[in-house]
């Protein structure tokens, strides 16, 4: 339990300052710190994402960050997506699964590295006003 609590608190604060819905976060810590299997680490991970994707989104909300037509949008498909996620996740091998989870980070964190070289950070009020257009 121990483990666990120290996961959701490092999750919940990485989720509140990088964005991450704490999936990226408790996944890999449950099968490597807790010793999950990957299906029961993904369907653990999911059912932890809610309050914090919740609690995260109102709190940004206060600060007027949330698109709230885009993020019911995606919500709504990512639901429907996660119907088909859920019965692929139990019909292929859990190493599979393991293998695909891995290098999905891997090419997400390239992006993310590729794009903060190569695009400069703008200004908080460039960026709000950007968005708001």
């Amino acid at each position: 339990m121990i483990g666990a609590a120290l996961i959701g608190a490092l999750g919940g604060v990485l989720a509140g300052l990088l964005g991450v819905g704490g999936g990226i976060m408790f996944v890999p810590a449950l099968v490597i710190l807790l010793h999950q299997g990957q299906v029961d680490a993904e369907a653990t991970s999911l059912l932890a994402i809610i309050p914090v994707a919740l609690i995260g989104a109102w709190r940004q909300h206060t600060y007027g960050n949330v698109r709230l037509k885009d993020g019911l949008v995606i919500g709504a498909l990512s639901a429907v997506g996660a119907v088909g996620g859920v019965a692929v996740a139990n019909a292929v091998p859990e190493r599979t699964l393991e293998v695909a989870f891995a290098m999905l980070t891997l090419v997400i964190a390239a992006q993310l590295v590729r794009r903060a070289l190569r695009d400069p950070e703008p200004a908080p009020d460039d960026a709000r006003a950007a968005r708001d257009r």
